[in-house]
Formats: C-alpha cells, sequence, structure tokens
C-alpha cells in the first residue's frame, strides 16, 4: 500500500517522533523511507522578525549538519532492515516538501505536528497545515507535544 514514505524532520526531538510509527507501517508494508530536511536560504532574527540570509558559509555548515543528522537517523532505520533514502533540499519548508513528495513520487507524507493552535499558530506558521491544505497524496499526522 505505502511504497514510498516521505517523513520531514527538522533536527528537533519533536519531530523524530514520527519515527516508531513510520517504522512500523514501513515493516509492514516493505515501504523505503525517504527522510528530508529543508535548509532555508534565511531566518527570522527572533527579535524584530526580519529575515536575515545566511552567508554560504554559514549555509555550507548547515547542509553538512543535516546530512550528518539524516544519515544517524537512516542508519537506524537500516538497521531494522528498513530501505532508507535521505534529501537535503533547499528553499520554502511547505514547498519544498510538497516538491519532494511528487518527485519522489510517495504514497505517504509522515510528519509531526508541534500542536501550536490559535494565535501561536498564525504567528509561526504551521508547516503541517501548510501541507495539509495543498497535498494531493495521504498525510500521516502525529501530534507531538515534547518539554525541551
Amino acid at each position: 500500500m505505502y511504497q514510498k514514505i516521505l517523513v520531514p524532520l527538522d533536527g528537533s526531538k519533536r519531530a523524530e517522533m514520527i519515527r516508531p510509527h513510520v517504522r512500523k507501517l514501513a515493516s509492514r508494508f516493505q515501504s523505503t523511507v525517504i527522510l528530508i530536511m529543508v535548509i532555508e536560504h534565511t531566518y527570522a532574527d527572533g527579535i524584530a522578525e526580519t529575515q536575515i540570509s545566511l552567508s554560504e558559509k554559514v549555509f555550507k555548515a548547515k547542509i553538512k549538519d543535516g546530512e550528518s543528522y539524516l544519515d544517524k537517523i537512516a542508519s537506524k532505520f537500516r538497521d531494522k532492515g528498513i530501505a532508507c533514502k535521505t534529501l537535503i533540499v533547499h528553499g520554502s519548508v511547505v514547498e519544498s516538501i510538497i516538491e519532494a513528495a511528487k518527485n519522489e513520487e510517495v504514497d505517504l507524507i509522515a510528519m509531526t505536528s508541534h500542536g501550536r493552535g490559535g494565535l501561536s499558530r498564525i504567528f509561526y506558521g504551521s508547516v503541517a497545515a501548510g501541507i495539509l491544505n495543498r497535498v494531493d497524496r495521504p498525510l500521516f499526522i502525529v501530534r507531538s507535544r515534547w518539554e525541551e
């Protein structure tokens, strides 16, 4: 049923909480898991909420860190006998995930929602909500509550 499962990760423990669910699905359906991390060229400064472009050096370092992070997660899937590949993409998070789902021809996107609602979601945006409103394939969302 699910030959390919796309799993967006952002390096947070919250996002990783989808792993046991994906592991069970992938084992049952003999799926290939595709881990994806989106690296944006800009970030919000946290004070004035202005967008600041990353230097080329910082951007390349983020890519290298992302590759290392995804490789570590992928090895845990492989150790369980689950085929797994990794993707690092650049751009808008929601757009990049949707584009990767199409390009990789995935059957399912599995991710966590950070559980923000109300004004918090309006101000911070919601990747899960953005994908839910625009994706053309099944989406499995697990609401995570993580105390960091």
